[in-house]
């Protein structure tokens, strides 16, 4: 000590020692003289040594018993105040440590005659305390001696000497083994044999062990002896002891240093031997005590247990078990059971909460109890003493509950408040409610079927701090509040958790480190850990492991069933949150480690009571019912107790924070939720949420329940899956208080997150998840069934939340995930299908979108996974799945279009899914998602889809439910076209190299390969496809869709045709282009007939599509002509082809079976084909040009550069359409010169197909009714006009049949009448002459031939007889218009619209300029043998005399003075022909032709109209005079080479003309006739001309004139004395003035006679003449009497001639009477 041994410290010592020497001296002087002797030497004795001696301190220990001395004797005066100053003395000594063992012993002797005379007892006790604490001096006999000398303090009558003496004897003890410890310590380093021990004998063992050892060993053994009422061995001297003082000191040995029983076995023996069957002895009264059950059948003296030996004996008992567990199995074994039994209903209440104090100290002394479990429960046939400790607890806590409270405390309950620490007992009609300021306060409290209980604040969380374990100044057994031994045992059980818990995570933690450590390469998570046992089962480490891992499953396997029922009856039970809080999390606690074991029944009758108690009372709810049964069919016994689940209770006094809607099939009424099913509904998501990697199958039961907590408070799912609060659908049936209101945000929140920690669980407890969300799922889909109720959609929002976060391994969830979803889509409830859809298709679009590693691109197989479910919907009937669907689509065009790659034909097919019955809106959407593609991503798409794109397209122009969809997929269709155009090198390529691919797969399985259009290259498959599918839509019931797929097909097949291989063209022909024509005809002949009203809507139809016939004739109208302009533009290439003949043949036959068709429309256009396909030029060669035919302008072809030659590929470039014909053939290439006699054949196809169609068409009906179908005229023009195209190529073949068929069709067209309604837009009004086009068509086609004819070969020109007669035919129209079969025409005059159906054409303009035709004709063709040889020209003359002898009488004016001019012309040239020919008689049969033709026109029988003008009359005469001039100047001067009659007959006609009168009959007829009197001076003159020609050759001649001169007199004569006559007859009246004028012509005329006899030679004058001529005096000398002044100077100027006659008579009269 360097306190006491520093020299001052020293020096202050001696200085002291000898002040107390001189002080007791002087105290000692007069009383005690030996004493006051004793002190002063001692004075002299200390300064001797400490002047001798250097260590002074050393020195005075040694002399010490000497120093002592005069202090002892000083003592022994027992007068108090010196013995105060004597032992204050001796302290001082001793606490400098100067006091030998010898004096010791005589100090010790002293203080015990002090204590046995009753005197300075605190002193006494203070001296020993100082004597044995500051030096190890005082050992043995002295030792036990001073320790008695303290005990017998102890019972003295003094309280204060009584507590000191006690507080003494406890330090003392104390310092006992201190000294044990401390000697230890000093030898631990000599290793020393341990001697076993010997018999039972104690004594002989102390032998072994060091001096302050065996003071130990003696002192405690003598304390077991005395507390079992024995005497003791060692404490002699001992008079008194208690129980309970032995007991608090073993307790205090024991607890204070078990290390000294540990390490000394002779004290573990004692343990052994002397503690344990003490404390089970004196246990004894508590054990067989039954409450109530009187006086105890038991001898022993204690009847009652005693509270203060039963108190101290649990804490000894709990020492033993803290600290010697080890030492002791057996002997806890026994304690703890006792610990349990006293926790009986039975035991009185002190008894029961002492004893939950003693197990709430093991309870937190997890080690401990993990002891329990190793050493007890998991050994064979041992008791199961943790379980039992577990188990006493819950069954005490239901006791509780269960039996009424006997004891002090009252049962009553209104009595509640008043032994609580600071309560006041406010006895109110509710319990536990303290009226504060008008608010109410609720106490913590458990309440349960009407039992309240409250709850205390008992200590910290973790430490035991025990009330009446502590009360050990108290005899009586105390009064126990109401609530404590609750509230003890129910921290115990929380206490017991937690420790549990936390060391067996803690450990497990350890473990794994551990094995990580050994084991870098395990990957270690934490569910792995069960696994890592495989991995090093070689290594320690894990079989410690093992064996930990069966500690901690026998720990949890031993409590949990206890634990549960007493956690769950206080979930129940419990009024207060804070309480509530701890107890969720306990259970939350358990479940967690349970899992973690994977302890599945016992995690989940935890999550089941979590979950029970988060739901209504009595909640239906199966997965918690099931679960419960199990559970409640096992009761736990406890040695013969049975510990019963209880049931929850209703009665909870607790406030409710929600109502709602139970979610169950049938509508019950509504449920209510408190605020501590909200609490537990927390604590179920935070179980969820920090142990979802240990739930496995019990997400089952967590996510059914936070299913129908979800659907109470009627929370619904939004954007993503995350629940919003949403009012319920069902109406207000949901009442939610403020508090929950907040609440819910947060709630929901939480559960988001829950679903996002989803990401860090481990692959297993994800399928774990997402099993139990699927089989969630399927339960609501269930309910859902058959009802229109508002479903439950938790489940499948919570697997899209699920889905959205794993999206990292999206690939090991995704089947299950999709495949339940697939499902709900096709739930018959629409919001439960509407969300399935939703949530699958944010996964699909989440899927694509995420940022996977290796990106999606490299990794197609997951993107094909990702895109399948999509394609799965469309096995879904419901629209509004479909939808969503294709709304999808759509999105993920417009974000991942350009990335689908192999995606793409999934994508496609989900759009080609689409079915016509689908509604209008799927359509349209799905049409949205096309238009996308084709307009942004064909280039992106592999080209092998190009296919399916194509065949999508096409579907959607089969959809009839929106035509503009089906229009616009067709325009779709052409863009797809040009796109295929563009890019056809790189389309080709790909495609090939797919090709080859697939051919090899092929080859290996041995099979051919198999698509359509097969061997055709896989481009042009690609187009043929395209084509077949346009070819489809052309035949579409819609006449929009065909006429749009129509325009569309040809135009591809035009523009984009360059690009097909050659050989292709054969299938584009005969698959495509011909299959369809053959459809479009089929469709067209069978037609309905019927009138459509109207096309839908307001729609008005035009009457020229009102039926579906007049529809189809529009589609077969553009069929037939993009087919033949295809083969008019591509011919080079088609002709090359092998069966182009076989082609062109069946073209022909469409165009006639077209052409014939009975609709204008139709026929029309199949003849423009008709033109089109004709008016192709052979291929053209340097040497020839191509000769066009006149009449019909056809281009022609100008080559355009040519091509470069690409080898075997083929240019890509485009080719305008003519050159693109002959680019193909370019310089190194000659073109292929097709064979003459093949092309030919070619055009007598045509020409057999033009003559059938005109045959058929023309010919007239059997039959006339309404239905009779008759050409149109533009039909008839346009089969005309064809002719002479193709006359240009059949030319050399042409014989005089084909002439006759063609005349026949000629005839036939002309012939055909117009129907009345199209007359007002072809007839010119009757007055023009203007020909028809079909009119001017026929005359070209005449034209044509006689150009041809004219230019051809001898043979050819045998044709011209039969041109002018099919012309002549013609001119006869003029006169006779043509019938057509039976049917009646009107004329068109008189033709009201409304009543012919068929009128008329006015033919003359036609005839007319036929009949000038013939006139041009007969000028070039009139001396050809034929023309003579046919007798063409009195053929014409034939025909003109029709309209010649009609003259006035003809429909037209212009005719006849036609007919006349052309005759006239005709006759210019016919007659030298004639004349040259006469001989050979060919034309004899003509001249009496032409003379009545002339008789019949000269003289007709029609009279002029009667508003004819004077200047007309006077030009048509003039007419007549040329006809006259023509006789005199090309007829009567050849009379010899003319047949004799003929020249009678136009002498008889000049005579008749050459007077006025015509007849000599006077008629009222006759008066009208103008007179012609330029003609008749013309006749006359005529007449006279050839009467007296002097040229007189033969006597034939003379004969005509003679004749014509005797006609001309006679008639005069007549004509003056019809005159003569009519004058005397008329008296005063004047004659009229046709009459006068005629007489007057007759006596001009006879004027003119003389005149002319005068002037010719006589020689040439019959003298029969002249007689008549004289005999004509007499008569003109009557008219002399005329009035007309008129008649009188011609009368005068006839006269005068006759002078010349009067010379004298001769003698002989030759004539006699004339």
């Amino acid at each position: 000590m360097a306190g006491t041994s520093s020299p001052e410290a020293v020096k202050k010592l001696l200085e002291n020692m000898q002040g107390d020497l001189r002080a007791l001296s002087m105290e000692c002087r007069k009383k005690f003289p030996p004493v006051k002797e004793a002190a002063e030497s001692g004075i002299i004795k200390v300064k001797t040594i400490a002047a001798r001696n250097t260590e002074v301190l050393a020195a005075l220990k040694e002399n010490s018993s000497e120093v002592v001395q005069p202090f002892l004797m000083g003592c022994g005066t027992k007068e108090p105040k010196i013995t105060q100053l004597c032992l204050a003395a001796i302290q001082r000594l001793m606490s400098h440590e100067v006091v030998s063992e010898v004096a010791a012993g005589n100090v010790i002797n002293m203080l015990w005659q002090l204590m046995e005379n009753n005197l300075e007892e605190l002193k006494l006790l203070q001296t020993v305390l100082v004597l044995l604490t500051t030096n190890t001096v005082v050992h043995d006999e002295a030792l036990s001696k001073a320790i008695v000398l303290c005990f017998r303090l102890h019972f003295t009558k003094d309280n204060i000497t009584n507590n000191t003496a006690a507080a003494t004897v406890r330090q003392v003890v104390t310092v006992v083994f201190e000294r044990v410890v401390a000697e230890d310590e000093h030898y631990k380093d000599v290793i020393e044999q341990p001697v076993g021990i010997q018999g039972n004998s104690n004594r002989r063992s102390v032998s072994t062990l060091k001096p302050c050892a065996k003071d130990a060993y003696m002192l405690f053994q003598d304390l077991c002896q005395l507390v079992n009422a024995d005497a003791p061995y060692w404490l002699v001297g001992m008079t008194e002891m208690t129980r309970t003082f032995g007991l608090e000191l073993l307790e205090s040995v024991l607890n204070d240093f078990p290390q000294v029983f540990l390490q000394h076995q002779e004290f573990s023996f004692l343990l052994k031997e002397r503690v344990c069957p003490l404390v089970i002895k004196l246990f004894s009264p508590n054990i067989k005590f039954r409450q109530g059950s009187g006086t105890s059948s038991s001898p022993a003296p204690v009847e009652k247990p005693y509270f203060p030996i039963c108190m101290r004996l649990l804490r000894v008992v709990s020492v033993l078990i803290k600290q010697f567990y080890s030492l002791l199995v057996t002997e806890c074994e026994i304690f703890l059971s006792l610990l349990v039994k006293f926790l009986d209903a039975d035991k009185p209440q002190w008894l029961r909460a002492v004893a939950v104090e003693s197990i709430h100290r093991l309870c937190v002394q997890p080690q401990l109890l993990r002891s329990f479990c190793q050493s007890y429960d998991m050994k064979p046939h041992s008791t199961k003493v943790f379980r039992d400790i577990v188990n006493a607890l819950g069954s005490f806590i239901q006791s509780l509950f269960l039996v009424p409270n006997t004891g002090n405390v009252s049962t009553t309950i209104n009595q509640t408040g008043s032994s609580v620490p600071g309560g006041t007992a406010s006895a109110q009609t509710n319990p536990g409610m303290l009226g504060m300021g008008g608010g109410v306060t609720v106490l913590p409290a458990f309440e349960y079927r009407g039992t309240w209980i409250p709850i205390l604040s008992i200590s910290a969380q973790g430490s035991a701090k025990a009330t009446y374990l502590e009360m050990l100044d108290k005899v009586e057994p105390p009064t126990i509040p109401e609530g404590y031994a609750m509230s003890v045992a129910f921290h115990c059980l929380l206490d017991l958790v937690r420790g549990i818990t936390n060391m067996i995570e803690e450990e497990f933690g350890q473990v794994e480190t551990d094995s990580e450590i050994t084991t870098p390469d395990a990957q270690s998570s934490p569910t792995q850990s069960s696994d890592l046992q495989d991995l090093h089962s070689a290594s320690d480490q894990t079989d410690k492991e093992i064996v930990s891992r069966a500690v901690w499953e026998e720990m949890v396997n031993a409590c949990w069933c206890g634990l549960l029922a007493a956690l769950s009856l206080l979930l129940d039970a419990s009024t207060d949150e804070a309480a509530t809080e701890n107890i969720l999390k306990a259970e939350l606690t358990m479940a967690a480690l349970c899992g973690k074991l994977g302890l599945v029944t016992s995690r989940d009758a935890f999550i089941t009571a979590i979950c029970k108690g988060s739901l209504p009372p009595h909640y239906a709810l199966t997965v918690l019912n099931t679960t419960t049964t199990a559970l409640s069919s096992k009761s736990y016994s406890i040695q013969g107790q049975n510990v019963q689940m209880i049931s929850p209770s209703s009665e909870s006094h607790q406030q409710v924070v929600a109502v709602g809607q139970p979610l169950a099939l049938q509508p019950q009424g509504t449920v209510m939720l408190t605020s501590k099913n909200i609490q537990c509904m927390r604590t179920l998501l935070s179980l969820a949420h920090c142990h979802g990697a240990v739930l496995g199958t019990s997400w089952q039961l967590v996510l059914a329940t936070l299913q129908h907590l979800v659907w109470i408070l009627g929370l619904k799912p939004g954007v993503g899956g995350a629940l919003k609060p949403g009012r319920a659908v069902e109406g207000p049936s949901t009442v939610l208080t403020t508090a929950v209101m907040t609440d819910l945000p947060v709630i929901s929140n939480i559960l988001s997150r829950l679903f996002e920690s989803s990401q860090y669980l481990d692959d297993v407890s994800l399928h774990h998840l997402i099993n139990a969300l699927c089989s969630l799922s399927l339960e609501a889909m269930d309910m859902a069934y058959g009802n229109n109720k508002e479903p439950s959609l938790f489940a499948v929002a919570k697997l899209l939340e699920t889905g959205l976060v794993n999206m990292h391994r999206i690939e090991i969830l995704w089947r299950p995930l999709t495949g339940h979803l697939l499902e709900v889509c096709q739930h018959p409830n629409a919001r439960m299908r509407e969300w399935g859809a939703e949530a699958l298709t944010s996964l699909i679009k989440a899927g694509l979108s995420f940022n996977h590693d290796p990106p999606l691109s490299q990794n197609q197989r997951l993107q094909l996974l990702l895109l399948n479910p999509l394609k799965e919907l469309s096995n879904i009937n419901h629209p509004d799945i479909r939808l969503k669907q294709l709304e999808c689509v759509l999105q993920i065009l417009q974000s991942q279009g350009d990335s689908l790659g192999p995606g793409w034909p999934l994508v496609l097919g989900v759009m080609g899914a689409i079915r016509n019955d689908q509604g209008e809106s799927l359509i349209r959407t799905a049409f949205q998602c096309l238009q996308l593609v084709v307009t942004d991503f064909l280039p992106t798409m592999p080209c092998t889809c190009l296919q399916i794109v194509v065949e999508v397209a096409g579907s959607f122009g089969l959809h009839n439910q929106e035509l503009n969809i089906s229009l616009t997929s067709i325009g779709l269709l052409w863009n797809i076209s040009d796109y295929f155009f563009q890019r056809g090198e790189i389309i080709e390529k790909e495609l090939n190299k797919e090709e080859a691919v697939l051919q090899k797969q092929a080859e290996e399985k041995g099979v051919a390969l198999n698509r359509p259009f097969h061997p055709a290259p896989p481009f042009d498959c690609l187009w043929l496809c395209l084509y077949a599918k346009l070819g489809e839509l052309c035949v579409d019931p819609r006449p929009a869709v065909r006429k749009s797929a129509g325009q569309t097909l040809f135009s591809t097949v035009g523009a984009h045709g360059t690009l097909l291989q050659h050989s292709t063209w054969h299938t584009v022909i005969w698959k495509v282009l011909f299959h369809l024509l053959d459809r479009v005809r089929e469709s067209s002949t069978t037609a309905d007939k019927e009138k459509i009203e109207s096309g839908g809507g307001n729609i008005l139809i035009h009457h020229s599509r009102d039926t579906a016939e007049k529809q189809w004739a529009e589609t077969w109208v553009l069929t037939l002509a993009g087919v033949a302009r295809i083969f008019n533009t591509r011919r080079y290439l088609l002709q090359s082809l092998g069966d182009f003949s076989q082609a062109w043949d069946v073209l022909l036959d469409h165009i006639q079976s077209a052409a014939l068709s009975k609709n204008n429309e139709v026929s029309l256009a199949a003849l423009k084909s008709f033109q089109e396909i004709l008016q192709i030029v052979s291929p053209v060669r340097e040497t020839e040009k191509p000769d066009t035919p006149p009449a019909i302008n056809v281009p022609v072809p100008v080559l355009i550069g040519t091509v470069t030659a690409t080898g075997l590929g083929r240019s890509f470039m485009r080719t305008d359409s003519i050159g693109e014909r002959i680019g193909r053939y370019n310089a190194t290439e000659p073109p292929v010169v097709t064979d003459e006699i093949e092309d030919l054949n070619l055009w007598w196809a045509a020409w057999n197909t033009w003559f059938r169609i005109g045959s058929e068409s023309t010919k007239p009906p059997v039959s006339c009714d309404k239905m009779t179908f008759i050409p149109s005229q533009p039909f008839l023009t346009a089969l005309i006009q064809i002719f002479p195209a193709l006359y240009q190529h059949i030319k050399t073949g042409f014989s005089m049949d084909d002439l006759q068929k063609l005349g026949v069709i000629l005839h036939g067209a002309v012939s055909v009448p117009i129907s009345s309604d199209a007359s007002p837009f072809i007839l010119p009004s009757y007055t023009e002459a203007v020909l028809t086009s079909l009119q001017e068509a026929v005359l070209t086609a005449l034209d044509v031939l006689q150009k041809a004819i004219c230019v051809g070969s001898e043979s050819m020109q045998i044709m011209y007889p039969a041109i002018f007669d099919q012309l002549l035919a013609f001119v006869e129209f003029s006169c006779k218009p043509p019938q057509y079969g039976l049917l009646e025409t009107k004329h068109i005059a008189n033709a009201k619209y409304n009543q012919a159906e068929w009128v008329a054409l006015n033919y003359v303009p036609f005839a007319e300029r036929s009949l000038e035709v013939v006139v041009d004709l007969y000028q070039k063709t009139a001396c050809h043998k034929a023309v003579v040889n046919e007798r063409v020209l009195q053929n014409i003359i034939k025909t003109l005399r029709m309209p010649l002898s009609l003259k006035y009488a003809c429909p037209s004016e212009s005719t006849w003075k036609l007919a006349v001019s052309s005759l006239l012309k005709v006759l210019s040239i016919g007659l030298p022909v004639a004349r040259q020919h006469a001989s050979s008689g060919k034309f004899d049969s003509m001249w009496p032709e032409l003379a009545s033709t002339f008789e019949n026109f000269l003289f007709t029988k029609s009279s002029p109209p009667d508003n004819l003008s004077i200047q007309e009359f006077q030009r048509n005469e003039s007419i007549d005079v040329e006809v006259v001039q023509l006789i005199s100047t090309e007829i009567l001067p050849y009379a010899n080479f003319i047949p004799k009659e003929f020249v009678g007959q136009i002498m008889t006609m000049l005579n008749k003309g050459s007077i006025h009168s015509q007849s000599s009959s006077f008629t009222e007829a006759e008066i009208d006739i103008r007179m012609r009197e330029e003609f008749s001076k013309m006749c006359f003159e005529t007449l006279l001309q050839f009467s007296f020609s002097n040229k007189v050759t033969t006597p034939q001649e003379g004969y005509i004139s003679r004749m014509a001169l005797s006609v001309l007199l006679k008639r005069s004569q007549d004509v003056l004395y019809r005159y003569i006559e009519d004058e005397r007859l008329s008296g005063k009246c004047p004659l009229p003035r046709q009459q006068v004028t005629e007489i007057i012509f007759v006596l001009k005329a006879v004027s003119t006679l003389i005149d002319s006899l005068k002037k010719t030679q006589p020689e040439n004058v019959d003298a029969n003449t002249w007689a008549q001529v004289i005999a004509l005096y007499p008569t003109l000398v009557e008219c002399i009497t005329c009035s007309s002044s008129e008649v009188c100077s011609a009368l005068k100027e006839a006269l005068v001639p006759f002078k010349d006659f009067m010379h004298p008579p001769a003698s002989k009269v030759q004539n006699g009477e004339s």
